[in-house]
């Protein structure tokens, strides 16, 4: 079976959930017409193009990954054909700016089409997708000349970014980085250095690669605050812009990978000899701020990649079970039947179905927080929308990942022991989505973030607002008074609860018992991930009960699979909140010896 993309499951959510039309009518937006029509239309588009044009390269791209060949890397076949057409129909330069040749629509608009790449083709989507973040780290740090060298042909999508942090020392630590950049006369830089773990480092797919790297000047100060950051070009330019000698960059080898095989995961060597020339980004000493920007970008972007896998699994497990023919209904048939018949695959069908809903539905709506910070014209307005979206950042990539491993999990178990064969295809989801949790920051990071940065450093205060919107929405519910939205407010209540309860314990414990608070972090994440994530369900059930005529079918389903999420994921809620107020101190009591 290929990938579907789910338009009207997604437009739904834009339009109800998010505020598609809110978000259209900030000027900024409205000039470039981005309303539910215009969504409607960029949505069939790019699901034309990811069904037909990037979906059937990917098992392909498991089969037959990218392959190194004396410092080339040379690609699956189909990649660079697919990755011009994608750059040739603009979808490359959706959200960036007009001046430098974008479309600057909203990145509630882009957040759909980034999701359709990522469930058609997880290895492909990386290339582009690191591309979004160099643009986004050179728009906010680099001069204007930096920006009319490189923006254009990136935001065309016929250069290719990519972002250097890693080494083999200096891993999550970056105050660990030992590459180094010497500064000449011209105002370059010499760069030498060993950069590992880089994704699409080094491809045969765009005309040059535009390498984003973090180093040290020669009089940098220690640790963090001592690292800058440089454009370092595969191809150095010429006065005219045009491409000249090749720069001093090389891969030395690429991983061997569990998973998301036909992207290359590249080794590079800056300057071997002379030194790889680069330029500096911003100001000295500012890199690790600059590249948090792209970095911030990336780890949203690699949150909607698990809810892309956590779908494209999901579409496959479905078709799976109504075709597999085993065994007889429980209600008596003589005959055998499809295997959705039996209750435990319904289970597993509607746990997939309903985390991957209840995970798009909330970023989607952080989607939308984003495009108020960056184009409300009311100050205030920006301000909150910043601090929403920062809040919801690493829920968006801790949870989703995390949940993208578990429903791809039960998508190989409901294809049985086919589904441990890799012919079917469950099995590369499985893999693929094994990488999510880790890279652009391992859950533990997201989940220390949103517990020091997100929650202790505002007092709490952007977690208590929205503890306050799930309590309007309770009263909604409870003014509805239908059955389902009834069983729904009951745990959402429970869930709200939990939340509450477990934020009073960060904030008053957060100095007395830091170890026991940062215990709890995966659970505090993921307990917000749920409530969150049932919020936005159960604001979809409201909506699905009003709408209920025009498509009773689609809408049935919604208020089905809110209801499912409710009273069989969201329990887990209150079991978490346990956890994180009561485990803290005997997750620290072991000595390190006893291990």
């Amino acid at each position: 079976m290929t990938y579907l993309a789910p338009v009207k499951e997604m437009l739904f959510v834009m339009q109800e959930l998010a505020g598609l039309a809110e978000v259209a009518r900030y000027p900024l937006y409205a000039e470039a017409g981005a309303d539910g029509e215009l969504a409607s239309a960029v949505l069939e588009e790019s699901a034309k193009f990811n069904q037909a044009v990037v979906a059937p390269l990917n098992w392909e791209g498991d089969k037959n990954p990218s392959i190194w060949n004396n410092g080339a890397v040379i690609m699956t076949a189909g990649f660079k054909e697919a990755l011009k057409q994608y750059a040739e129909a603009g979808w490359q330069g959706l959200i960036h700016p007009p001046q430098y040749g974008g479309q600057g629509l909203p990145k509630l608009i882009a957040t759909p089409c980034l999701e359709m790449v990522n469930a058609a083709n997880l290895s492909f989507a990386l290339c582009p997708l690191l591309t979004d973040g160099a643009i986004e780290a050179i728009l906010i740090a680099a001069n204007e000349d930096i920006k009319a060298q490189y923006l254009p042909a990136l935001i065309a999508g016929t250069w290719a970014g990519t972002m250097n942090l890693t080494e083999s020392q200096a891993g999550s630590d970056l105050s660990l980085v030992r590459s180094r950049a010497d500064p000449q006369a011209d105002g370059s830089y010499l760069l030498f250095g060993t950069k590992i773990y880089i994704t699409y480092g080094e491809h045969d797919m765009t005309d040059n690669i535009v390498h984003l790297v973090l180093a040290r000047t020669p009089n940098a100060p220690a640790g963090v605050k001592g690292i800058s950051l440089f454009v370092v070009p595969k191809f150095l330019l010429q006065v005219d812009g045009s491409l000249g000698a090749r720069n001093e960059v090389e891969c030395i080898s690429i991983e061997h990978k569990l998973g998301i095989k036909a992207s290359p995961t590249a080794v590079l060597q800056f300057g071997d000899q002379r030194g790889a020339i680069g330029y500096l980004v911003g100001e000295e000493n500012r890199g690790l701020e600059y590249m948090f920007v792209m970095m911030n970008a990336s780890r949203f972007a690699v949150g909607i990649q698990g809810i892309a896998v956590a779908d494209r699994a999901y579409q496959k497990a479905v078709a799976y079970a109504k075709d597999r023919v085993q065994s007889r209904d429980l209600e008596g048939s003589t005959e055998s039947v499809a295997i959705i018949h039996q209750p435990d695959v319904k289970r597993m069908l509607l746990t997939m179905r309903a985390y991957t809903e209840a995970s798009r539905a909330l970023a989607y709506f952080a989607a939308a927080q984003s495009d108020a910070a960056h184009a409300a014209t009311v100050t205030e307005e920006r301000t909150h929308g910043q601090a929403l979206y920062e809040f919801l950042v690493p829920i968006v990539k801790g949870f989703s990942t995390e949940m993208a491993i578990e429903v791809a999990s039960l998508g190989v178990q409901v294809h049985g022991g086919m589904g441990f064969i890799e012919e079917t295809g469950a099995a590369q989801f499985y893999r693929d989505a094994r990488i999510l949790t880790i890279y652009e920051g391992t859950t533990a990071i997201q989940a220390n973030d949103l517990i020091g940065r997100k929650t202790l450093r505002d007092g709490g205060k952007v977690a208590q607002e929205l503890i306050a919107s799930i309590v309007t929405t309770e009263a909604n519910l409870r003014a509805s008074n239908t059955k389902a939205a009834l069983a729904v407010l009951k745990q959402l209540q429970l869930g709200r609860t939990a939340f509450e309860q477990v934020l009073r314990y960060i904030l008053q414990q957060a100095k007395p018992e830091i170890k026991a608070v940062y215990a709890g972090s995966y659970a505090y994440l993921k307990l917000c991930g749920l409530v969150l994530g049932a919020w936005q369900m159960a604001r979809a059930l409201l909506a699905a009960e009003r709408l209920h005529n025009q498509d009773p079918a689609f809408y049935s389903a919604k208020i089905i699979t809110t209801q499912f999420f409710a009273e069989n994921i969201l329990p887990q809620a209150t079991a978490l909140a346990a956890s994180i107020t009561e485990g803290g101190a005997i997750t620290n009591a072991m000595t390190i010896e006893q291990f």
